[in-house]
């Protein structure tokens, strides 16, 4: 039985009528001064100015923009190694924006330094004029990284959070039961010794997908060997050299599962050093379902996850959440098992 914890009440955003009652204004004044401060005594701007600080007040102009019909420019922030799965979430974006006639900002961070220093992202966010934010993994995984972005009073949605839902909207997928699927896959071509290579430890995708390759391997009454779960961190290369020793050792895996695309295409490359040939020697598989899956040789069965669905539906929900209509406040999107040249019957 699953244990859930209870939903965070999301805390209240200062409104223009706070601001007005603090300031001692009427809202029109406070209006005036965002709008056209000229119009407005300097002293009676400089109260209204304090308010707006003392209550981190931040005008909603998305859904003042959405009302209007007018375009609006969304924040796109990201810090993930993987190339192939950033551009399917721009592609997705870019794709819903153009639909709405509002535009995208895309902007990186360095996860550990960046997000740490609250006021560097604070100002880069506001510098940068966007009205909304749409929060890719694994960013939207620490809650510290959520909170930063709650203090900017700006809307936005998490893709793939990788953790129990907290007051703010999500697109995700269920990781866990797309492993163990992938998992069963593998099982009933046939093999047993089947290796796992895993992304970075403090990813919780990644340790979702770690668990249902391991619970689909202790329904099947397999043990998994220690040296057969590997370390790997969702990128080729780290792919690569974490097939390698097994590929070369005495007693080596007849598949391997890549808990993604990218590090499943360093394990092709660790088989051709090894001498082996996919699928015949070993069947390989990856995770995503991303543009490479069909580029390397031969071609990868891979989970696949509507990356770029999830990126348009991060910008549906941004819409609801602004006006605060009744509606979706997240969405689970399905997988998919894809079968392509990698993988074969194990005929051992």
């Amino acid at each position: 039985m699953s244990t859930r914890t209870r939903p965070e009440t999301r805390r209240p955003v200062a409104t223009l009528k706070d601001v007005a009652e603090r300031a001692g204004v009427s809202q029109m004044t406070v209006s005036r001064v965002l709008n056209a401060p000229a119009k407005v005594r300097k002293q009676t701007a400089e109260k209204v100015r304090e308010a707006i600080e003392a209550l981190n007040f931040r005008p909603n102009y998305l859904a003042k923009s959405l009302a209007d019909g007018r375009s609006i420019l969304i924040g796109l922030l990201y810090n993930n190694p993987s190339d192939q799965y950033l551009s399917q979430v721009m592609f997705g974006a870019l794709r819903a924006c153009r639909e709405r006639s509002h535009h995208l900002l895309v902007q990186d961070f360095l996860f550990e330094t960046d997000l740490g220093d609250t006021d560097a992202v604070t100002s880069i966010i506001r510098q940068s004029g966007v009205q909304a934010l749409i929060v890719c993994p694994p960013i939207g995984e620490d809650p510290s990284a959520k909170e930063t972005l709650e203090k900017l009073g700006l809307p936005f949605v998490r893709i793939a959070p990788g953790r129990e839902t907290d007051g703010a909207p999500y697109v995700e997928i269920d990781d866990r039961d797309a492993a163990k699927r992938m998992t069963q896959h593998l099982l009933d071509l046939g093999h047993r010794d089947i290796a796992f290579i895993a992304g970075p430890e403090d990813q919780v995708s990644s340790r979702r997908r770690t668990e249902g390759f391991k619970e689909a391997m202790t329904v099947a009454g397999l043990p998994v060997p220690d040296e057969f779960l590997r370390q790997g961190a969702y990128t080729y290369r780290s792919g690569m050299e974490a097939a390698l020793p097994l590929l070369q050792s005495a007693k080596r895996p007849s598949a391997v599962f890549a808990a993604n695309d990218d590090m499943a295409a360093g394990v092709l490359a660790a088989a051709m050093q090894a001498g082996l040939s996919v699928p015949g020697d070993l069947s390989v598989a990856g995770f995503d379902d991303v543009s490479l899956a069909t580029t390397v040789w031969p071609s990868l069965t891979t989970v696949r996850q509507p990356i770029a669905e999830m990126a348009e539906r991060a910008v549906g929900l941004l819409e609801t959440d602004t006006f605060g209509q009744e509606g979706e406040r997240s969405a689970l999107l399905p997988t998919e098992i894809i079968e392509r040249e990698s993988t074969a019957r194990f005929e051992g």
